[in-house]
C-alpha cells in the first residue's frame, strides 16, 4: 500500500513486537506499579538496535532513517511506553542532536557509547520556572577568564532518564541579557564534580522512565564540551525537538493502537443482553471512531518521517508536519484509552487489565515536547508566517 514501507522497515518492525512483546509486555505492569527503572531490557534494546536506529553504523548505530524508527519505537510503546520514552530521548533528543551540531570527536565520545547501548543519554531544557518560555530560564553557564571551561550552576527539571543518564545534553544561559538568543548547549558527564541528581518525580503515567532534577553547583565544563555555538542553544533545542515530536507521536500511536486492539477483542468476547456487546451500534460507533483515528494518526506520522528525510536532503525544517502528528496522535491517544475504558466498563478501571496504564501513559504525550498548545501555535506560525 505503502511504496515507501520496504522490506527493511518491515523486518526492524517485526524485529521490535517480538521484542516487546516476548520482552517487555511480561514486565511493564511490574515497573510501572514500582516505578523501577528496566535497566536490563532498556540494555537489550541497545543490543538490538533501537537506541540508535537513525544512527550512522560507523558511529555505533544501524544507519535506517526516521519511519524506521518510528515504526520499531511504535510496537515497543504498544507494549509499554515507558520503554518507549527511553528509547525516544536516546534517538530523537539525545543522538540526533549531536550528530547534527556536534564535532567529530563529540560525535566518538558521545554519541557511539549511546547508539549502542552501552551508555545512556538525556535531554535537559526545562526548569521549575521555565517551561515552554525557554528564554526566562534561571541555570547560568559562565567561561572563566582563562576561556578553558564554562562553569555551570542551577537547576533542571523534568530530565528524562537523569537518574541513569551517563551523559546529558544540556540548555543554559551564557547571555541571559539576550534571553532565547543567550541560550548555548552543553554535553554534560554525570560523574563529574559539581553535578548532582535531585528528586524523582512521582509521576501519573510513563512511571518506570526514571525522571529527576539535575542541579549543578561550580561544575566545569570544558569549551570543547559546548555544543554548536554560544548563543545558538535555543535554535539547537527546537531543531531537535522537531524530530523528538515525531517520537511521542509515534510513542502516543502505540498506545493508541494498543488500546484498540484490546477494545476490539474485548467486543468480540463480552456478551451483555444475549449478544456480544460488539453487536451494539453505540459500541461500534466508538470502535469505528477510534480506528478511523488510529489511522489518521499514522499518516500525519507518516508524513512528518518524510518531510524529514526532504528537509535533511535540502537543509530545511519540517516542524509543521512534525507538530502536526505529535497533536493529533496525542490527542487520539488519550481519546482512544478514555473510549477503551468506557467499552470494558468496569474492568476498563481495574488494574488487573493494562487499560487504565495506557490512559495513565496517554496524557504525558499531549505535554511534554511541546504542549498540545504549543503544537497548535507551531502550525498556525507555519501557515501565516506571522510571530
Amino acid at each position: 500500500m505503502f511504496d515507501f514501507i520496504t522490506e527493511e522497515h518491515k523486518m526492524i518492525q517485526l524485529e521490535a513486537r517480538r521484542f516487546a512483546q516476548n520482552e517487555v509486555a511480561p514486565i511493564a505492569e511490574h515497573h510501572d506499579q514500582t516505578a523501577e527503572f528496566p535497566i536490563n531490557t532498556v540494555r537489550k534494546m541497545g543490543q538490538l538496535g533501537f537506541m540508535g536506529i537513525e544512527v550512522p553504523e560507523e558511529y555505533g548505530g544501524i544507519g535506517m532513517d526516521t519511519l524506521a524508527y518510528s515504526l520499531a519505537l511504535t510496537e515497543i510503546c504498544k507494549a509499554d511506553a515507558s520503554h518507549g520514552t527511553v528509547m525516544s530521548v536516546n534517538n530523537s533528543l539525545y543522538c540526533h542532536g549531536i550528530l547534527k551540531f556536534g564535532s567529530e570527536e563529540q560525535i566518538q565520545k558521545y554519541v557511539v557509547p549511546v547508539a549502542s547501548g552501552q551508555k545512556i543519554g538525556a535531554y535537559s531544557l526545562t526548569e521549575p520556572m521555565s517551561g515552554s518560555d525557554a528564554g526566562t530560564m534561571k541555570s547560568r553557564a559562565v567561561l572563566n577568564d582563562a576561556g578553558t571551561h564554562y562553569v555551570i550552576n542551577g537547576r533542571k527539571s523534568w530530565v528524562t532518564s537523569a537518574p541513569y543518564a551517563d551523559y546529558i545534553v544540556l540548555f543554559t544561559m551564557t547571555q541571559p541579557e539576550l534571553q532565547h538568543k543567550g541560550v548555548t548547549a552543553f554535553l554534560v558527564e554525570t560523574d563529574h564534580p559539581g553535578f548532582e541528581r535531585g528528586k524523582t518525580e512521582p509521576k501519573l503515567g510513563i512511571r518506570a522512565s526514571a525522571t529527576s532534577e539535575i542541579l549543578f553547583d561550580n561544575y566545569e565544563c570544558p569549551v570543547e564540551n559546548r555544543l554548536g555555538k554560544e548563543g545558538e542553544g535555543f535554535k539547537i533545542a527546537m531543531t531537535v525537538l522537531d524530530a523528538g515530536r515525531i517520537g511521542i507521536a509515534s510513542q502516543a500511536l502505540g498506545i493508541a493502537e494498543a488500546a484498540l486492539e484490546a477494545s476490539v477483542k474485548y467486543a468480540q468476547e463480552r456478551e451483555a443482553f444475549g449478544q456480544k456487546i460488539g453487536q451494539f451500534q453505540m459500541i461500534q460507533q466508538k470502535l469505528a471512531d477510534m480506528k478511523c483515528r488510529v489511522d489518521a494518526s499514522r499518516l500525519l506520522i507518516y508524513q512528518a518521517c518524510l518531510a524529514k528525510k526532504a528537509a535533511k536532503e535540502n537543509n530545511g525544517r519540517y516542524s509543521m508536519e512534525a507538530s502536526m502528528a505529535k497533536l493529533y496522535a496525542s490527542e487520539t491517544a488519550m481519546y482512544v484509552t478514555t473510549e477503551a475504558i468506557q467499552i470494558h466498563g468496569g474492568m476498563g478501571y481495574s488494574k488487573e487489565m493494562p487499560l487504565e496504564r495506557y490512559f495513565r501513559d496517554a496524557k504525558i504525550t499531549e505535554i511534554y515536547e511541546g504542549t498540545s498548545e504549543i503544537q497548535r501555535m507551531v502550525i498556525a506560525r507555519s501557515l501565516t508566517g506571522l510571530r
